[in-house]
């Protein structure tokens, strides 16, 4: 039976302008209610935060639904079962929902999937056997077509999806590039993940010229989790039928009005450039060997993985402020003690 008859929130207080400040958060309790017939009471144990969330924020139509003011945020979580009102489920089992930035979740059974902690720990299918590493994947595989031997830059390398796509692409003998925003990063990258070439973009003064340096040859691939400047020296390093596969641009979400697009862009029409958007909701197909591909690889040694994790549901906003800052390295967590 559940141990608490209330529950704790994290709610949207205000829309942010610019870059979010703690103020745009509250910390909110409420009643617990009980499981309806079909349905689980959950104790989270993880929850994810996501740059993705950014734009929920601001009232306009997506391909997610905004948050409301004054309402509960949400998103990806993992945690136990402690009542259940549907056949399928059982308490003490693992799960992973939607129903993040809260104590507990209540909601119908169709929206929770167990997940095999077994396998590996509940908090990984947050991260690298969750949307970070599917997208990742996708991006790689399905939008960039990436090949055996590959050129391939990777920006924002030390996250959660860049990350995985290091390590990915030197899994199938690609020569990599990645770009992170501190020693401690690249380092890592070049010593744990085996990047070939890093680049501090916080100090290597120019970043065309320091992306020309580390991939003398040209680029057959760009994975694009920034934009601006990165894309920009991207395009000029890309080869003839390069593949750039555009999953995040961080470098903008804030921006309160847009910024220039590539000064360079003409270069996709006379290399012919293969760039392609994508969402990893459009690509749950992959799902099954990604987790077959991605979990043989951690198994052997060879994907290594890195978490940063607050701990408490109220430190949850400043864990999501940071990923704009570069304070974390990795999958962003919060542990919810």
């Amino acid at each position: 039976m559940q141990s608490s008859t209330s529950n704790r929130e994290i709610r949207l207080a205000s829309r942010p302008v610019g870059m979010p400040t703690p103020d745009d958060f509250a910390l909110a309790e409420t009643p617990l209610r009980q499981p309806a017939e079909g349905e689980l009471l959950v104790r989270n144990l993880w929850m994810s935060v996501d740059p993705y969330m950014r734009g929920q924020m601001i009232d306009q139509k997506s391909y997610v639904t905004p948050f409301q003011v004054g309402e509960a945020l949400y998103g990806r979580a993992v945690g136990v079962v402690v009542e259940s009102r549907h056949k399928d489920f059982a308490p003490g089992d693992h799960v992973f929902h939607m129903l993040g930035w809260r104590d507990y979740a209540v909601g119908s059974w169709e929206g929770f999937e167990k997940i095999d902690v077994e396998q590996a720990p509940a908090q990984a299918y947050l991260g690298v056997l969750g949307a970070p590493g599917l997208t990742a994947y996708t991006g790689l595989f399905r939008i960039a077509g990436l090949k055996d031997g590959d050129s391939v830059f990777v920006s924002a390398a030390a996250g959660a999806v860049g990350s995985v796509a290091c390590q990915l692409a030197k899994a199938h003998g690609c020569r990599v590039v990645g770009s992170a925003g501190s020693d401690e990063k690249c380092a890592w990258l070049r010593d744990v993940a085996g990047v070939d070439a890093v680049i501090n973009y916080r100090t290597c003064g120019d970043l065309n010229a320091a992306l020309a340096a580390a991939a003398p040859d040209g680029l057959d691939v760009y994975f694009d989790n920034v934009g601006g400047d990165h894309l920009e020296a991207a395009l000029n390093q890309m080869k003839v039928f390069g593949r750039i596969a555009l999953c995040g641009m961080i470098g903008g979400y804030n921006d309160v009005a847009p910024a220039p697009g590539p000064s360079n862009l003409m270069l996709a029409i006379s290399r012919s450039l293969k760039l392609q958007g994508f969402v990893v909701r459009h690509h749950m197909d992959l799902r099954p060997r990604f987790r077959e591909e991605t979990g043989a690889l951690i198994r052997a040694g060879k994907m290594h993985v890195q978490e940063t994790v607050e701990h408490g549901l109220e430190n949850a906003p400043a864990a999501f402020l940071k990923l704009f800052t570069g304070d974390n390295t990795g999958k962003m967590l919060v542990k919810l003690d």
